[in-house]
């Protein structure tokens, strides 16, 4: 059994598969292609809050290429997210990396935190940005976003990838909803910690950013299968073998989104991305997995 710290750590850096992929796959299929070496990023003021994102994108990008959004984790901040596998991206595809309200160096509102709200913000941005069509990416909580935007702004879409998400509370871990219901300040990894106080010293935004995010976590409402079925855009649903949702939650997922893709990885939480509590030195799995997404996109 998981304890308690265990069980939130699963959540906050937020029938199996065989893979088998060829030399060529796991060598660096990017190496060759240069990248801006610093990000531009900004704030855009949306919806009441004044939102950061960064854009990465390759020196020579071609603007005939859908850019890709990625939406971050509960309680995190792009670097610590997608700090192993935005530069592979990044020379790809133009990358909005967005931080959602509350969150890194977005500002907050006198609201809680919901999906639909961070949907929102996100297509506001988009909309800021003169940006019609993009793909969105989201780990996580993020994942749980990337399915609202899909819904909320179907017009906006080109495919989606959901990274570790869930979308009813029995597809979670046993134990998971009430150990939210308690969870402190003291719960939440040092990483994510550090992570969020580097880039907004500030502890209090910290501890509210904290509050919101286990609020919107513990009083979770299911959603519905008609929720899922309403997402019409192309989807690549994507797992750890031993993630908080369950295996068979997340095969639930991909058989609801018609025509869906799916892959189920070795690894927990945030594995599969080299997520900042769950990154392992020296794994292939990043690497892998951003080959695996980016070929979805390039279909």
């Amino acid at each position: 059994m998981l304890n308690m710290k265990q069980h939130y750590n699963f959540f906050y850096i937020h029938l199996s598969l065989l893979l088998i992929f060829s030399n060529s796959l796991l060598a660096n299929p990017f190496q060759s292609i240069k990248t801006d070496t610093m990000p531009t990023g900004n704030y855009a003021d949306v919806n009441g809050i004044r939102m950061y994102y960064e854009i990465h994108q390759p020196t020579q990008a071609n603007s005939n290429i859908i850019p890709l959004v990625l939406i971050h984790g509960g309680g995190s901040t792009i670097q610590s997210t997608f700090g192993n596998v935005l530069s592979l991206f990044a020379q790809q595809y133009k990358v909005i990396a967005v931080e959602l309200q509350a969150h890194g160096r977005t500002s907050d509102r006198n609201a809680p935190e919901s999906f639909e709200q961070d949907a929102d913000d996100v297509a506001a941005l988009l909309e800021h940005l003169n940006i019609s069509k993009a793909n969105i990416l989201g780990f996580s909580n993020g994942g749980s976003t990337t399915m609202r935007i899909a819904t909320r702004h179907a017009g906006l879409v080109n495919k989606i990838v959901v990274i570790a998400a869930f979308y009813q509370r029995n597809g979670m871990l046993p134990g998971f909803f009430e150990m939210m219901q308690r969870a402190t300040i003291n719960d939440m990894p040092q990483a994510l910690k550090d992570a969020f106080l580097k880039v907004t010293p500030d502890t209090a935004k910290l501890h509210n950013m904290f509050e919101k995010d286990r609020s919107r976590m513990a009083n979770f409402k299911d959603w519905t299968d008609a929720d899922l079925k309403a997402i019409k855009a192309p989807a690549l649903i994507i797992s750890g073998d031993k993630d908080v949702a369950s295996n068979e939650h997340t095969v639930k997922m991909s058989r609801l989104i018609a025509g869906s893709e799916l892959m189920i990885l070795p690894g927990v939480h945030g594995e599969c991305i080299g997520e900042v509590e769950t990154a392992k030195p020296g794994s292939k799995l990043p690497e892998l997995t951003v080959a695996v997404i980016t070929e979805f996109l390039q279909k």
